[in-house]
């Protein structure tokens, strides 16, 4: 080798590939997509699960004008009341088109006109069977599909509340006929529910329990979509004294899935239904401009009917 060579070393041929710290960088920028690109794909997951769950809603909502049209006009309640000797009794029992089911909740009712059956084999003495069939269920809340601690929840307050009031010896709302909704395409027949987690600060829900009876449980009494504004005596999604609200389930992105009695399906902010949240992420029972103008059925912010 000549000794100019020797004496200047930046003469010597570089070796090929890369230096660490070129190595670094590289990945560092790889990183740094990556962080950048997750969230996105994370939401647009999410949409497209969204846009399946509004399809399957949106299939089953049609048997909400079915059910009135085969029951002179009388509107399907959250659930119809509960006669003496429980599971015993046959006139507990009600037909979901492949068997009789032990107090069925709503939904069931909406598949049932459609021709889509809720369960494999309905039970005559279990009122807390997982719905079997796809289209029921959330695929934003996959395991959120037992009858009680569901994903969707009813308007049942203004739409039919079959709860038996002791007081009064009667039903709290029921019977309900579609001539007294003014307002179908501006009226909530259900929508996604988190359940009675809803009235508890977020820091304090703890994740979905398919078995027991935990409040701050998500999808507790799902199946029962209170509105956004209570009264003192308002009726509550469980029927227990003293348990916190219910409300919507933001599940698409921060947007609920929302179920209209026109059979539209669409997803919408809490904030745009009426509902209004404290600092701690609680649904407040009413303030702030929380209202029922769209849960109502005449368009008007009026109170639901009271339980004593």
């Amino acid at each position: 080798m000549p000794l100019t060579n020797l004496m200047n070393p930046q003469s010597t041929p570089r070796a090929s590939g890369f230096t660490l710290i070129e190595l670094l960088v590289v990945i560092a920028i790889i990183g740094i997509l990556a962080a950048m690109l997750l969230p996105v794909l994370a939401k647009a997951k999410v949409k497209a699960k969204g846009v399946q769950a509004i399809g399957n809603f949106r299939n089953l909502s049609h048997g909400w004008h079915m059910y009135s049209d085969e029951n002179d006009d009388l509107i399907l309640p959250g659930r119809f009341g509960k006669e003496q000797g429980g599971s015993k009794n046959p006139k507990n029992w009600y037909e979901v088109g492949n068997g009789l089911k032990y107090r069925p909740r709503w939904v069931a009712y909406l598949g049932t006109q459609v021709g889509v059956f809720p369960f494999k084999s309905p039970s005559k003495s279990n009122d807390r069977q997982d719905y079997d069939h796809k289209s029921y269920i959330n695929p934003l809340r996959p395991i959120w599909k037992d009858e009680r601690n569901y994903s969707f929840g009813y308007n049942y307050q203004f739409l039919g509340n079959g709860r038996f009031d002791s007081t009064k010896k009667n039903y709290v709302n029921f019977p309900v006929y579609r001539g007294s909704i003014q307002n179908h395409a501006g009226t909530v027949m259900a929508a996604s529910c988190m359940g009675t987690a809803a009235g508890c600060k977020e820091s304090e829900r703890v994740g979905y329990l398919n078995q027991g009876k935990k409040y701050n449980a998500e999808g507790n009494h799902g199946w029962s979509l209170d509105p956004p504004r209570l009264t003192s005596k308002s009726d509550k999604g469980s029927g227990d004294k003293g348990s916190p609200r219910t409300a919507v389930d933001p599940c698409i992105n921060g947007k609920a899935i929302v179920a209209w009695l026109d059979g539209s399906v669409n997803a919408k902010t809490p904030e745009d239904l009426g509902y209004r949240r404290d600092a701690d992420g609680k649904y407040l029972d009413s303030g702030n401009g929380a209202h029922n103008k769209f849960f109502s059925g005449t368009a008007e912010d009026d109170d639901p009917p009271i339980k004593n």
